[in-house]
């Protein structure tokens, strides 16, 4: 069993696809693939939302699946999970990038019920900590810490660098959850095709991703094309102040101070 661990706006979506596509290859050619049809919220179940709230859902009858996924913060995460010694593959964003990304997602999705903060309000907030999931940086470096008490059991992914080189990553990933990929399937070019699928350009405009499709297998809150934004490095330049640049980049540095986290993530 392995479970996906992130913070919201830092690549969960396509961190589901990859997995699902890596654990389930060889149950599907390119044309079969359910990604192809669904979105991948609906293979990779979130512990704290379809568990309690819909058991019925169709992945968590599959007894044959073995992913699933949270948000929690690892301080927080069920005793049964830390036992359980299953592995874990946590993916961690550019605090500024994943700020931008919760703002505009929240402003596009919520707008209707009323008048959201403005951004500088909100990017306030979000540097106290006043966030989902609690504050951002105490999420990554509670996982950071984890993995480097044991990397063997939680691998720690950045999105950006998988973002500009995905292919070695996508083979490490494989190969730590177990899937590893065979010399064949490397020589018959098929992590560049799991690539492909999952990649944003490909997600994004499946009709399955498009317009306000909703999931097939419960109510959702937001429609499927909501996960799908720009997926791009470094938006966050069209979006803050020289002066939020500096206070979230000082945050950082101060909260990663002395861990070697900073020289360990280019």
């Amino acid at each position: 069993m392995g479970s996906l661990k992130s913070y919201p706006k830092t690549g969960t979506t396509w961190l589901k696809a990859l997995t699902f596509a890596i654990a389930n290859r060889s149950k599907f050619d390119d044309s079969t693939n359910p990604l192809l049809k669904r979105n991948p919220h609906e293979f990779v179940p979130y512990i704290e939302i379809d568990f309690p709230f819909f058991p019925s859902v169709d992945v968590l009858k599959d007894q044959g699946n073995t992913l699933f996924s949270t948000h929690i913060p690892y301080n927080l995460l069920p005793e049964s999970i830390l036992k359980a010694g299953c592995k874990m593959v946590y993916i961690w964003r550019d605090p500024k990038d994943t700020f931008v990304s919760m703002w505009t997602f929240a402003h596009k999705e919520r707008s209707q019920q009323g008048d959201l903060a403005g951004i500088e309000e909100a990017f306030d907030k979000y540097c106290q900590g006043l966030s989902v999931y609690g504050p951002y940086l105490d999420h990554v470096l509670g996982y950071w810490k984890a993995h480097e008490a044991n990397p063997e059991q939680i691998l720690f992914l950045k999105y950006e660098t998988m973002r500009g080189d995905p292919l070695p990553y996508v083979k490490r990933l494989a190969e730590f959850m177990g899937y590893g990929f065979t010399e064949e399937e490397e020589e018959g070019g098929v992590v560049e095709r799991v690539v492909k699928l999952c990649s944003f350009e490909t997600l994004k405009n499946l009709e399955a991703n498009k317009g306000e499709k909703d999931r097939e297998d419960r109510p959702a809150v937001y429609a499927n094309s909501a996960y799908f934004r720009k997926g791009k490095v470094g938006d966050w330049e069209n979006y803050l102040t020289p002066e939020m640049v500096a206070r979230i980049d000082g945050l950082m540095e101060e909260k990663f101070r002395g861990t070697g986290f900073l020289a360990s993530s280019p």
